[in-house]
């Protein structure tokens, strides 16, 4: 006999449940995780391992595998710090806004297509509205308590409470006294003071005879400085020009040792290269010579040229001849 399937509901509309009872089923306190398949069946990624979590700036796949491979894990951990290295060197080479010249600085401004003003002053408006006057609120009736007890009144005569004769007296004396001690005081005060002011006069007296002192042999010493360091620089200075004596002469004497053979060797040499010449030696290589030589020359020209035109002459008149001679012939 089959049961009817557990959401039956009867013709007359109330709930009944008529499956088979049945044991309970052991079951652990948390939830087991899905399997690899169930993921994937699914479509869970909380368990997805292809799925990255966190920050996922230079961060890889991870491989789907149920243990990933050592050296793989190292080589994506390499990877990674080669990124970080890489921009970390970039973020050190990139170039920098140089530093500002002194007296001036850096502001921050607006690069946007629309400007907006700023300002660090808030604008604030002042709104008034007028209320009622108030009216003068009364004065308060001074407060009285009521009057308790009953008045009870007592005669003194005079001279019950206070004598002013014999009362008197003690303070007429505490008050005498007290004047004519003050008055003794102020006397014996003055008496210091004057004795004071005569020791502080003596004693200004003696410190003024004593400052002369001090100051007159403050002088002295100081005009025996200035002597002592006069008479070391006069020593110093004829020290110095004896010093500056001594070099003179011994340069005076090296000299005169030196140009002893220094003088006759310069003419000879100077003589031998002909800068000393005879004047007129001088006059005759240079004028008499030169034209001596022009003079030559032109005779010489002039009997090269006659010699020329001589025999030019010989040669046509030798010409004449021996034709003259060979026309008879003829």
């Amino acid at each position: 006999m089959a049961s009817a399937p557990p959401n039956h509901r009867a013709h007359s509309g109330t709930y009944t449940f008529s499956s088979r009872p049945r044991a309970v089923e052991t079951r652990s306190k948390y939830k087991e995780a899905p399997d690899e398949q169930t993921h994937s069946y699914y479509g869970n990624i909380m368990y997805d391992r292809r799925i990255i979590r966190g920050n996922t700036y230079a961060q890889q796949i991870i491989p789907t595998t149920a243990q990933a491979d050592p050296a793989e894990i190292q080589r994506q951990q390499e990877i990674k710090r080669k990124a970080i290295a890489i921009k970390r060197a970039q973020e050190q080479c990139r170039a920098k806004t140089p530093e500002a010249l002194q007296g001036r600085k850096h502001i921050d401004i607006q690069t946007d297509l629309y400007l907006e003003e700023l300002s660090n002053i808030i604008v604030a408006t002042d709104i008034e509205c007028q209320t009622d006057a108030f009216l003068d609120r009364p004065a308060s009736p001074l407060f009285i308590p009521a009057k308790s007890g009953e008045d009870v009144a007592t005669q003194i005569e005079e001279g019950e409470l206070f004598d002013f004769d014999r009362e008197v007296q003690p303070v007429l004396e505490v008050l005498v006294g007290k004047t004519i001690e003050q008055s003794l005081l102020e006397v014996m005060e003055e008496e210091e003071l004057a004795c004071l002011m005569a020791q502080q006069r003596a004693f200004h007296e003696l410190r003024n005879i004593h400052l002369a002192e001090v100051q007159q042999l403050q002088e002295k010493e100081r005009r025996h400085s200035e002597e002592k360091e006069r008479r070391i620089a006069q020593q110093k200075e004829v020290l110095k020009k004896e010093r500056e004596t001594a070099e003179k002469i011994a340069a005076r004497a090296y000299t005169k040792q030196y140009l002893a053979d220094l003088l006759p060797a310069a003419f000879t040499s100077l003589r031998t290269h002909g800068f000393f010449n005879d004047p007129v030696e001088t006059d005759i290589e240079t004028h008499f010579l030169p034209w001596l030589m022009n003079e030559v020359n032109s005779k010489l020209e002039r009997r090269f040229a006659a010699r020329e035109l001589l025999d030019s002459i010989i040669h046509d008149v030798a010409e004449k001849r021996l034709e003259q001679f060979k026309e008879p012939e003829t």
